[in-house]
């Protein structure tokens, strides 16, 4: 099984979306101290959403669906439908 998973940092009042077989392991990863990527900055994050597809290919696109929206009041729409 694969995920599309949000985080949120309350923060920066930021959200962050990935695809990932470990959600959980993911938002860990996110939050180490040594995390050397975009989401260190804003560390801790929440997750707040995740949902399963049959395929990582599937996962992946919708990843990008919902990157392509590019806009925070979609992301809450979805988190609010999930």
């Amino acid at each position: 099984m694969h995920y599309v998973y949000i985080i949120y940092s309350p923060s920066a009042d930021k959200f962050y979306v990935g695809s990932s077989s470990n959600p959980e392991g993911r938002l860990s990863a996110h939050n180490h101290p040594q995390n050397k990527g975009f989401t260190k900055r804003y560390q801790p994050w929440n997750l707040v959403f995740k949902q399963q597809y049959q395929t990582k290919v599937e996962a992946e696109a919708a990843e990008k669906k919902i990157k392509s929206y590019k806009s925070k009041s979609m992301i809450l729409k979805i988190i609010q439908i999930g």
